[in-house]
């Protein structure tokens, strides 16, 4: 089962851009982050023409999570998951079903603005949150993947420029140890599973041709289970929907499982 995460920064804009790279790449589970859209907007019949069912959580201009499965693989939806159970929330930001026998959860983490904010304060309590719910998740479903736009560069080498970006936003000791908290939680970040290209990056901003400079930043990933990583034979970061045009600020990331 190939599996990848995509924020899209707007579904409106970028419906074809996500139809298109479907076709393309072959994936069988989509996560999509940022859809920017009330659930009644969600082009669910345009996918399904398609051969893709969808399930998401939606909101009129900011958040927004789904998941795109391919027709013929097994949804268990009983146990649909939206948001952090517990932790009370009016952005969408997280998604989970069971797909083909693994859980898999489609998140968009809090930017967090700047250190000291209260949007940063919001982070780290959302954050914690996320932790305490997927260590019990973890113990009913042991086949588990959180995918998504963590908006945590993990390490310096997820950053094109370590010392410019040294505690800001995306980067700060606080994120980071966050991320390694779920890490300790037993998860295994995908991507770093396997030898990669160095300063590999997914998402550059849209302005001073950070694209072209490739002056990006790693912070969209797929953590796994112990026993979902042990299926995984690659894991890599796919450029090509960000050379199209009026494209997402992010490319998608995909993982192979068996």
């Amino acid at each position: 089962m190939k599996i990848a995460t995509w924020n899209v920064n707007s579904l409106k804009v970028r419906q074809q851009h996500v139809i298109d790279w479907l076709e393309l790449s072959h994936v069988d589970v989509l996560c999509l982050q940022e859809l920017k859209m009330p659930d009644e907007k969600f082009p669910r019949a345009e996918l399904a023409e398609k051969g893709y069912r969808s399930w998401f959580a939606g909101q009129k201009t900011y958040n927004g999570v789904a998941i795109i499965v391919r027709d013929g693989i097994e949804v268990d939806e009983t146990q649909i998951v939206r948001n952090i159970p517990g932790f009370a929330d009016e952005q969408q930001r997280l998604i989970a079903l069971t797909v083909g026998g693994a859980r898999i959860v489609s998140a968009y983490f809090p930017n967090g603005q700047a250190p000291g904010t209260e949007k940063f304060a919001y982070k780290l309590r959302w954050l914690d949150a996320l932790a305490q719910w997927l260590k019990d998740e973890l113990h009913v479903h042991p086949k588990l993947a959180l995918l998504g736009d963590y908006n945590i560069a993990p390490e310096d080498r997820d950053v094109h420029d370590p010392k410019a970006w040294e505690g800001q936003n995306l980067v700060s000791p606080e994120e980071r140890a966050a991320f390694f908290k779920l890490v300790e939680l037993g998860l295994v970040d995908a991507f770093r599973q396997f030898e990669q290209p160095e300063k590999t990056f997914t998402w550059w901003d849209y302005r001073m041709l950070a694209f072209r400079r490739n002056a990006g930043l790693r912070i969209d990933h797929i953590l796994l289970s112990p026993e979902l990583a042990q299926a995984c034979t690659l894991c890599e970061v796919d450029k090509t929907p960000r050379k199209w045009e009026q494209p997402s600020d992010h490319a998608p990331v995909i993982a192979q499982l068996g």
